[in-house]
């Protein structure tokens, strides 16, 4: 059930606005805003006022039902009119349940993802690749546009790190439940007795901040220079293009040198730079407000898992919501990623209903 309350607010709130707008003594920066609230709104206050108005419609057809003096076909009719009406009330109080639920306003963000080799030595590496090409398969499914920023490979075609960005519609609602520890269970091509090898990796999704997000200060930052230095056997820049830049006060430090040319490594290294600071203080944010909420990416540690990809039972379970799906191989191609995110999202928004309610 949804507290009237709350819906009677709602319808409240549109006639001060509807008063607000017709009276024309708005200030023009606040007009925009005020105008984007009510068309906001306009879209679920008639599912409020049918809401509101439900047990009354249902009480009049209830006594149509319980006259014995009423025709066969008023008494039809008023069973079928119930019958839509209560299927309607559960629609509506759906739509209602997912207006009502709190925002996060990062969830139209584009997002910087960062995946980083955990316990498990050249395992975990390779799991780390495995991740960043199940990640590049979604999002070329969903159409979104990804950027590498950023890759230290290992051997046998594995990755330390790989940092990259992705661009699209609400990319930030989709990809943040993937931050945290993922651990693999198989057996590693080198393993002679059979045996299943644990490794992790960890991820880090953060909304991509723009300059109008946080205020970043040159006089904050420190920026060093350096020649950037690659694999044994290859050659090296021999000019000073690597780029490493310290924000003093939160002391965020990143490091660039994929690009051959200074400037773009510096571009690149504030974008990783203003995410992350951005993450700092949101994270402050959150904490202020929940004292308990745990770190998003932990320590990478095995033990601090979100999800287990079993490759000899063929499973990935996502132990937020305790969820096994017996299609590893679909999953790490992208196919049932969505099924996977769905019960997320499910996850969160009953969570944030549970608290609407209390």
């Amino acid at each position: 059930m949804i507290p009237l309350d709350k819906v009677k607010e709602l319808i409240i709130k549109h006639e001060v606005l509807e008063k607000e707008l017709a009276s024309g003594n708005i200030e023009p920066k606040l007009f925009a805003k005020k105008s984007k609230e009510y068309s906001t709104l306009e879209s679920i206050i008639k599912i409020a006022k049918n809401y509101l108005n439900y047990e009354t419609e249902k009480k009049d057809l209830v006594n149509i039902l319980q006259d014995k003096g009423n025709d066969h076909d008023l008494i039809e009719l008023a069973q079928k009119d119930l019958n839509e009406l209560n299927r309607n009330k559960e629609i509506h109080e759906n739509d209602l349940k997912l207006f009502l639920l709190p925002k996060d306003e990062d969830d139209n963000k584009n997002a910087i993802v960062e995946i980083r080799a955990g316990t498990g030595g050249l395992e975990a590496s390779l799991f780390c690749a495995d991740l960043f090409k199940m990640y590049e398969k979604v999002c070329s499914k969903k159409k979104w546009k990804m950027e590498i920023i950023n890759i230290s490979k290992s051997e046998a075609g594995g990755f330390k790190e790989v940092i990259f960005s992705v661009n699209g519609d609400d990319i930030y609602s989709y990809l943040k439940y993937e931050s945290g520890v993922h651990r693999v269970q198989r057996i590693p091509e080198t393993e002679t007795q059979g045996r299943v090898h644990t490794s992790a990796a960890t991820v880090a999704v953060l909304p991509e901040a723009e300059e109008v997000d946080v205020d970043i200060k040159e006089s904050d930052l420190r920026i060093d220079v350096f020649r950037a230095g690659g694999p044994g056997g290859q050659s090296v820049n021999t000019t000073d293009s690597a780029v490493r830049i310290t924000h003093i006060p939160s002391g965020v430090v990143v490091s660039q040198q994929d690009e051959k040319s200074q400037h773009k490594n510096k571009a690149k290294a504030l974008k990783i730079l203003r995410s992350r600071v951005y993450e700092v203080e949101k994270s402050k944010k959150d904490q202020e407000r929940s004292s308990n909420r745990r770190s998003q990416i932990g320590t990478g540690d095995r033990s601090e898992r979100i999800r287990t990809y079993n490759f000899p039972q063929g499973r990935v379970t996502d132990h937020r919501i305790n969820l096994t799906l017996h299609k590893l191989d679909e999953f790490l191609s992208g196919e049932i990623h969505e099924e996977m995110n769905q019960e997320l999202r499910l996850r969160e928004q009953n969570l944030k209903l549970e608290n609407l309610n209390s």
